[in-house]
């Protein structure tokens, strides 16, 4: 999508407060003892009372109102029975849409008194954002967003997951551009332009550069990594990027 009036702006900010609210909820109700399927039944409460509806459920009939991910569970994990624990890695990805606007956003943590390690890669998931967020201006190459995150990541000792992308967002959950990787790719090269809204997100690993799909259907995993993710929604502008998810 390309955000060029004062009601785009206004719509996509909305959403994106929303969904920004109830990913931060989630995490603060990430306690030890809680299960994911508790963790998204709030989502869904919260959801109802914003007046907007869930982009995964409403578009893709996805069992849930949340994506909640655990360990080895890089990405769409379903909401369940199983009980988080101490020192579990749990992403948190929380997309919707109101009157005809979309976000996206998650984040990566680990809950109570966790590994270092896995702490340190949240931070470096984060960071790579940070740095890739520098390059998201209009008349940059896309790939530059790619290309700094796998920097940041191999300064840092981890990898990237290679088939899990970003994309633009907007008038519908998924929009062109169709991908934004997370390492230097310039086969579908573009240029970035003013007013775009993409869903940047890197997806940080602590060793292997692929996920794969789980016999659910949904869920994507590690064979013997942990996968940090770090997304925003954000529109971009001659002045900077605007965040519509923080």
């Amino acid at each position: 999508m390309i955000a060029k009036t004062e009601e785009d702006f206004n719509g996509l900010k909305e959403i994106g407060r929303i969904v920004a609210s109830i990913r931060d909820e989630l995490v603060r109700q990430s306690i030890p003892g809680i299960s994911t399927k508790e963790l998204d039944g709030l989502a869904g409460t919260y959801f109802e009372k914003e007046g907007a509806v869930s982009a995964p459920k409403s578009e893709y009939q996805f069992p849930g109102y949340t994506c909640i991910s655990v360990n080895d569970e890089a990405a769409h994990g379903i909401p369940s029975k199983r009980v988080i624990r101490e020192g579990d890695l749990v992403n948190i990805d929380v997309s919707g849409s109101k009157n005809g606007y979309f976000a996206d956003t998650g984040i990566s943590f680990v809950v109570g008194k966790g590994n270092k390690q896995l702490e340190k890669l949240c931070s470096v998931a984060k960071q790579a954002f940070e740095e890739g967020l520098k390059k998201a201006v209009p008349g940059s190459k896309k790939s530059r967003l790619g290309k700094i995150v796998n920097q940041t990541a191999q300064a840092n000792g981890f990898t990237v997951i290679k088939n899990l992308t970003g994309h633009g967002i907007g008038r519908a959950i998924h929009e062109s551009p169709d991908h934004i990787y997370n390492y230097n790719d310039t086969l579908d090269d573009e240029l970035l332009k003013e007013g775009m809204v993409i869903a940047f997100e890197p997806f940080i690993s602590t060793s292997e550069e692929e996920v794969f799909q789980k016999n659910d259907g949904w869920t994507f995993a590690t064979k013997n990594s942990y996968v940090a993710q770090y997304e925003h929604t954000i529109i971009l502008t001659k002045t900077g990027p605007i965040i519509t998810t923080l």
